[in-house]
């Protein structure tokens, strides 16, 4: 029985723990620019979105969105120095898992250099670390989620797409691929869990642990006819 032979994961929100310090850092260079915004703000606002679509948020504010996101950025390079948080439990997860893995993630190369490249799971993703900086649309669009499938010659049904955003449970939905929402341990946005499952969900997980053990089921049959 042939079964799923990729795993797809969002960096943000479920690999590590930094959307709090990208918010953060957003929140600051809009209120410096003139606009003051909260970080639980520029969570909500921004959380998921390509550095293009974050770029046109900004300037529907009216303020000069190249100039923001400069100093947004050079604010979260700040933070990121700082330390970046792994998700509990997820090099865990990576290193036990018998199957194919990539990042899909609507983060810039640079902000993923900066964040995902400073902790022990890059290593594990090797090259196979994919930013809307390669494809045409970020996430909701299904680019993304089509690049990894061609960079990792996968096909849509033997593929599983995890993320905390219903950007990614979109991304995956129309490329046609099984759409897992997760939701870490310091998730702030209420209800979100039932946000994934109305976005499109296949399933929805509370933590690493969860998402263990679901995708222990899920891969069974990758195992099993690995064996025969």
């Amino acid at each position: 029985m042939k079964g799923f032979d990729l795993v797809i994961f969002d960096c943000d929100g479920v690999l590590i723990e930094s959307e709090a310090q990208g918010a953060q850092a957003l929140a600051e260079a809009v209120t410096a620019a003139g606009r003051a915004m909260k970080a639980h703000e520029a969570g909500h606002l921004f959380c998921g979105c390509s550095h293009d679509q974050t770029g046109d948020l900004i300037a529907q504010m009216g303020l000069d969105a190249e100039t923001v996101l400069r100093d947004a950025v050079q604010r979260l390079s700040l933070l990121f120095a700082q330390g970046v948080q792994q998700m509990p439990g997820m090099q865990e997860l990576l290193t036990g898992l018998d199957t194919r893995i990539c990042v899909a993630s609507n983060s810039s190369v640079k902000r993923l250099a900066g964040s995902l490249g400073r902790t022990a799971l890059a290593p594990l993703f090797g090259t196979h670390i994919y930013s809307a900086d390669h494809v045409s649309k970020g996430k909701p669009a299904p680019d993304l989620a089509l690049h990894c499938l061609a960079q990792m010659h996968s096909t849509a049904e033997r593929a599983i797409f995890i993320d905390d955003n219903i950007h990614g449970v979109a991304c995956a939905r129309a490329a046609g691929i099984l759409a897992v929402g997760f939701v870490g341990p310091s998730e702030h946005r209420a209800g979100h869990a039932q946000t994934l499952r109305e976005a499109g969900a296949d399933y929805v997980v509370h933590g690493t642990a969860e998402l263990q053990a679901l995708l222990s089921d899920l891969l069974a049959p990758t195992l099993i006819g690995a064996a025969e």
